[in-house]
């Protein structure tokens, strides 16, 4: 429960408002669809896949965060250039929040920036992601820019120091190296950076991946979160020792932690966590917007956690202000 002491920056992305001190915007939830062996995927070269169930699980998280006052996004995977119109097409469809456009292969990155441009998306798109290793290629870079994409997931990956403060320096840069937000604005265009921190790989480190979400936000502002998912989707012993409802007490404790430390995004993992992982993090949201309403006069968001899950408590704080 943090107040930054740098001015936050706040971006538009769609219909998404991201970034702020705690209390001020809801936290933005990004499940993850059409991953590597997703079952409703029926052809992953062809990017065939079994549209009613897609759209059901859209529709959950969808429903969940509007009912919670969370806000959402999802994290679009191609692995294919097949797949690339089926599944942002049909996304745009269902749905309107913004789209991450996630992909590992030069190919499918080119094949998917030229085509957001031309379907005319690129307002809707998050870039995933901009990254030190390897080094942004020119041509990746020039194609960000042609397709006139303004937000991109910053993944401040520092190998040579994996602390927070390894986080920061190389975001900013120094004399020998170009820092990689500099990159993201000079050379693609980037003027909406989203970090991600990285250090959420297993799950005792996500505690580091929080700690580095509290340093970036407090000096410099911008909005920063991590994918708590890439621990908990791959943690296997919960629920092989406890079973079910323990993994997914686990998982949803994981992720709303980190919300306490002021992470302003979540890449939560498969889209199927959102039943548990989105009222959590709904939950630590409020709690996180009473201490700033009630200690640092934050200004009541009607559309928030807070305001949505819990009226009649909102109705008592506005009275305590009179």
């Amino acid at each position: 429960m943090l107040k930054f002491k740098s001015p936050q920056k706040v971006f538009k992305i769609g219909n998404v408002k991201i970034g702020g001190q705690p209390g001020e915007n809801p936290k933005v939830l990004i499940g993850t669809i059409f991953y590597e062996k997703h079952k409703i995927v029926k052809d992953e070269k062809t990017g065939d896949f079994d549209k009613k169930a897609a759209e059901a699980l859209i529709n959950k998280q969808d429903t969940l965060c509007d009912e919670t006052g969370l806000q959402s996004m999802l994290d679009v995977v191609a692995t294919s250039v097949e797949q690339i119109p089926k599944y942002l097409d049909f996304v745009a469809s269902v749905t309107d929040v913004p789209m991450l456009f996630d992909a590992w292969k030069l190919d499918i990155k080119l094949a998917g920036l030229k085509y957001i441009s031309e379907a005319g998306l690129s307002n809707r798109i998050v870039y995933n992601s901009i990254m030190p290793l390897p080094p942004p290629k020119k041509e990746e870079m020039d194609a960000i820019k042609a397709a006139k994409i303004k937000s991109s997931i910053i993944l401040a990956y520092n190998v040579k120091d994996r602390s927070s403060n390894g986080v920061v320096s190389i975001l900013k840069g120094d004399p020998s190296q170009k820092g990689l937000l500099k990159v993201a604005e000079e050379d693609a265009g980037v003027t909406m950076p989203l970090i991600d921190v990285t250090l959420f790989t297993y799950i005792p480190s996500i505690g580091m991946g929080c700690r580095a979400v509290s340093v970036v936000k407090d000096e410099l502002g911008l909005p920063a979160g991590g994918a708590p998912g890439n621990a908990t989707t791959t943690w296997k012993m919960p629920k092989e020792k406890w079973g079910l409802d323990v993994f997914k007490a686990c998982e949803a404790s994981v992720q709303a932690v980190s919300l306490g430390f002021g992470a302003d995004f979540l890449l939560y993992g498969i889209i199927e966590s959102a039943p548990w992982v989105i009222p959590a993090c709904a939950v630590i949201d409020a709690m996180a917007a009473t201490v700033s309403n009630f200690e640092y006069k934050m200004p009541l968001n009607k559309e928030h956690p807070l305001s949505k899950m819990f009226p009649e408590f909102v109705e008592k704080l506005e009275k305590a202000a009179l």
